[in-house]
């Protein structure tokens, strides 16, 4: 019975872990598509000009997201908090 609830206390670390990591990776991919559009068709192969917009667009969706991330991560921190008794036997 220990082992099934670590256990899934293991997988929704996993999934709150993806959750939040997920805004920064689509936009980091997303802005990285373009950049690489642009410089196929423009044949400009600057290397800063590929880190430099996944930089700032990582950085702003992440302060966008911040009250969001905030909160799932302290909802988390109290459930696991609030299971501690069910673990001790």
């Amino acid at each position: 019975m220990m082992e099934a609830k670590l256990i899934a206390l293991g997988i929704e670390t996993f999934k709150v872990a993806l959750i939040l990591a997920l805004p920064g990776l689509l936009v980091g991919m997303f802005i990285g598509l373009a950049v690489s559009i642009f410089q196929a068709t423009t044949q400009i192969n600057e290397m800063t000009l590929s880190f430099i917009p996944k930089i700032i667009g990582v950085v702003i969706i992440i302060i966008l997201t911040m009250p969001w991330m905030l909160n799932t991560i302290t909802d988390f921190s109290q459930n696991v908090f609030g299971m501690i008794p069910t673990f001790i036997e």
